[in-house]
């Protein structure tokens, strides 16, 4: 039995070891020669599982420690055998504490409050379903977003259309896929011009075409990009905050990944090692938090434009800052 693990998952060291042989690669790393005689790999968002690298090895698990599954060609998986499993909504608070320290920034920055701003929520799932949530707390007027959702549960969300039309903020939270591909383009972008208007991107980055929000006179928050790492840099002047796709990378939300991937390989071969959490961390402990509370902590707790001025000084270091960031604690 042999594993390959990508090396920067945190925490997971020694946790197989008992049971398989194990081999840890950097990410980017992982090649078809490597993985021909492996029964299942680990990974993150930096290896592509298709057939360029499965065909003719001997995996028939991949679990990635993300909740996007865009790195995997699915159906090539399905077709030969290959069992998938992601960590789906392991840094939801993460990226809604990221998000949460945007939204001050704006307010700070504009000398408004909440009740003030409509903000539009596009994918309104373990992620976005927690922004609109907190947001809706905080005072926010709040709109959402959701298809797929809204076909099964009839909740009453608005068109994307709708979404652009009426938000004075837009924030992204859908995973990628052929029908959210450049979903935010020039034909949304151009009727939702203005100084006013501010875009948030914690989703991915291939949602919004790079060059129509260049042409589009809004402000923007962007943590996720077209073609990581090699970054636009005219996108990363214009963000007013710029982050290396670090939103979802509290510490938490990185337990929670490593522990959902290990409970995947566990099941799939059966080994005992249910309820397995990596040891010094402390779950997240999720609470209401008022508006105000926010504001006083937010720099102290996370000074996201620290993160900002960092990528924007050192756009070519963005793997380095990613792989080397220093995972922030969730706070509610």
């Amino acid at each position: 039995m042999k594993i390959i693990i990508d090396s920067g998952i945190p925490f997971i060291q020694g946790v197989f070891e008992p049971y398989a042989e194990v081999v840890y690669i950097e990410g980017r790393s992982i090649s078809c020669e490597c993985v021909r005689d492996a029964d299942a790999l680990v990974v993150r968002t930096r290896t592509h599982c298709n057939r360029a690298l499965l065909e003719g090895s001997a995996v028939r698990l991949v679990v990635t420690a993300t909740i996007g599954t865009d790195h995997i060609d699915l159906g090539y998986c399905r077709e030969h055998g290959i069992a998938v499993a992601n960590a789906a909504g392991c840094n939801a608070r993460g990226v809604l504490q990221w998000v949460s320290s945007v939204l001050v920034q704006i307010a700070a920055d504009r000398g408004v409050a909440p009740h003030s701003l409509t903000l539009g929520i596009v994918g309104v799932g373990n992620v976005g379903s927690l922004v609109w949530e907190y947001a809706k707390a905080w005072g926010f007027n709040t709109i959402c977003c959701d298809p797929p959702r809204e076909e099964r549960e009839h909740l009453g969300f608005s068109s994307i259309e709708e979404i652009f039309a009426k938000s004075d903020i837009v924030t992204l939270h859908t995973p990628l896929a052929p029908d959210t591909f450049h979903l935010v383009d020039d034909r949304l972008l151009s009727a939702w011009q203005g100084s006013d208007k501010i875009l948030i991107n914690a989703s991915r980055g291939e949602v919004v075409d790079t060059q129509s929000l260049l042409r589009a006179g809004v402000e923007c928050a962007i943590d996720v990009w077209e073609h990581e790492p090699d970054i636009d840099r005219a996108l990363l002047s214009k963000a007013f905050i710029s982050t290396p796709h670090i939103a979802g990378y509290s510490l938490q939300g990185k337990a929670n990944a490593t522990a959902m991937a290990v409970a995947a390989v566990a099941r799939h071969f059966g080994w005992p090692l249910e309820g397995w959490y990596p040891s010094g961390v402390t779950p997240s402990a999720p609470r209401p938090i008022s508006w105000e509370e926010l504001c006083r902590s937010a720099i102290g707790c996370y000074d996201i434009l620290s993160d900002s001025a960092l990528l924007k000084k050192n756009p070519e270091k963005f793997e380095q800052l990613r792989n080397k960031y220093n995972y922030r604690e969730e706070r509610f």
